[in-house]
């Protein structure tokens, strides 16, 4: 049985490389792979692919090899499978030739050096010659906007982590390590049926929050220090991303005033954020007030990021390089303030983008009123 929503993205696809002017793509990507053909197998590493795709005017191929067969050719009922018996390298160029593809598009930013390479020596050798050109972002531009089951998957994950956070914050106490509060999120994330996290989970307290990546530790957690979590699942391959920072007791002035700031800062990004504006404003609306607080220089990352079958994907909520949001869109709107050896506090909601303005995915009500 045909999947719709995969023919209809194959269909958007091919009308993209029609206006190219380019006869097909090789899809290389994991998210991309899955969005296109619903093929769920991951790259083990970086020089490793569990397979890849060859869209034409004329065909959908899905090329792997026998560890992957029988997954493909359940998973991706669009396409036609076919499996390997030789290295890629070597049998690449003859089903391009096949496919009559003398244009063909590959994804650049995902296709190492040395593969590259040897596939464009064996294409050299057809007797027509096929000439390589950049995709540019192509399916990733696509994968922005959201259709609908797309969006109802992303609200699950979100709920999902929120019913997990919840449970951990209510669990917290001081003397456990940022390492041991982690290890819990994984714990509660496995057992309620997530396929795993969607990124290392980050726990960090006290200075450590002034990390805005920190890795877990064994420091213990104290009361009145910050304790930053930002952390996600991956449900059905969709990624939840939130951040809440909570305290063990009422911290001091300094951090509710730091506190406060962040919160406001995020409140007024949320009131303006809706389709149509551009990713500069929503940002500006954040920064300016953090800036004129006193903190301008302690916020230094981009006020956000899209959400999907990658944790981290277009469009970036930055003042560079602005594009216009769109309806459907699915973002996070998470400022921050990072002030070294002594701490930070960051907060972070995941939204979809409707007519009038955002609809929040990530429910979790632990925010304070310094």
């Amino acid at each position: 049985m045909k999947n719709t929503v995969h023919l209809r993205r194959i269909e958007t696809l091919k009308k993209k490389l029609h206006d190219m002017a380019v006869d097909g793509a090789w899809i290389i990507r994991p998210e991309n792979r899955r969005y296109l053909s619903g093929f769920k197998a991951e790259d083990l590493q970086l020089n490793e692919s569990s397979g890849s795709l060859l869209i034409s005017r004329k065909a959908c191929l899905l090329i792997t090899d026998s560890r992957y067969t029988a997954e493909a050719a359940k998973e991706a009922r669009d396409f036609e499978i076919y499996t390997l018996k030789k290295d890629l390298a070597e049998e690449f160029p003859s089903l391009v030739d096949g496919l009559g593809i003398k244009v063909l598009g590959f994804e650049e930013d995902f296709l190492v050096w040395g593969l590259h390479q040897k596939l464009n020596k064996g294409l050299k050798k057809l007797p027509g010659k096929v000439r390589l050109t950049p995709l540019k972002g192509l399916v990733e531009g696509m994968r922005e906007v959201k259709d609908q089951s797309e969006i109802k998957a992303l609200a699950a994950s979100a709920r999902l982590m929120d019913s997990i956070l919840a449970k951990v914050i209510d669990e917290l106490e001081p003397g456990l390590t940022e390492k041991q509060v982690a290890w819990r999120i994984e714990e509660l994330a496995r057992e309620a049926g997530a396929e795993g996290m969607a990124f290392p989970s980050i726990v960090a307290s006290g200075p450590n929050s002034a990390l805005p990546h920190a890795v877990p530790t064994k420091r213990r957690l104290r009361r009145k220090e910050p304790i930053v979590f930002d952390v996600g699942i991956n449900l059905k391959g969709y990624r939840s991303d939130m951040t809440r920072t909570v305290f063990l007791d009422t911290p001091g002035p300094s951090f509710r005033k730091i506190y406060r700031t962040v919160r406001e800062a995020q409140l007024a990004a949320l009131e303006v954020i809706k389709p149509g504006i551009n990713t500069a404003e929503v940002d500006a609306a954040a920064r300016n007030l953090i800036r004129e607080s006193g903190f301008g220089e302690y916020f230094g990352h981009a006020l956000g990021h899209g959400v999907g079958l990658a944790t981290h994907e277009g469009p970036r909520l930055s003042p560079r390089n602005p594009v216009v949001l769109k309806e459907n869109m699915v973002v996070t709107v998470e400022p921050g303030i990072y002030i070294p050896g002594k701490g930070g506090v960051r907060l972070e909601e995941m939204v979809v983008l409707r007519k009038n303005g955002p609809r929040i995915l990530t429910g979790d009500p632990h925010f304070y009123d310094f």
